[in-house]
């Protein structure tokens, strides 16, 4: 099995009933009529030879958000190790507080073939939307191999 690193960055706010996290629904059509674990923290791959983790989540935020990072303190919450198909995913992962506004967010892009094994090639953003939920929520959202995240992140002073 081969090993994928990515990184990614987990911004979160305060609000009266708690603390809530930004996560991005994933793009492309094998997402598009899912809902619940199919969101992720806005996070991408990186080669670790070529670029630190720290640096691979900053850039991936915002490739991924078109949006630059929030200016904050930057929290380390480690890293998990799912599987994404065929592949062990190793993602790092760091927190901040921020509150962008997810109408803002502009996203890039990927091509894939679609439909599949048609020859052709087509273009779908990286997520198709952002939102802000609660912990809670957040933990349904999720793609399965991220919810620790979640947890480590209560478990931060804040």
């Amino acid at each position: 099995m081969t090993d994928v690193f990515s990184a990614g960055v987990l911004v979160y706010r305060r609000v009266e009933a708690g603390i809530e996290v930004l996560l991005g629904h994933m793009g492309g059509p094998m997402w598009a009529k899912k809902d619940d674990s199919a969101w992720s923290i806005p996070k991408g791959e990186y080669v670790s030879e070529e670029e630190s983790a720290l640096d691979a989540a900053r850039r991936e935020f915002t490739e991924e958000l078109g949006l630059p990072v929030p200016e904050g303190v930057w929290t380390d919450l480690g890293a998990v190790t799912y599987r994404s198909g065929s592949r062990r995913k190793v993602l790092a992962v760091w927190a901040v507080e921020g509150d962008l506004d997810p109408a803002e967010v502009v996203p890039g892009t990927f091509e894939m073939e679609w439909p599949p094994r048609s020859g052709r090639r087509a273009e779908f953003p990286e997520i198709d939307r952002a939102a802000w939920f609660d912990l809670t929520t957040a933990a349904d959202k999720l793609v399965k191999g991220q919810r620790p995240l979640l947890t480590r992140l209560i478990g931060q002073p804040h």
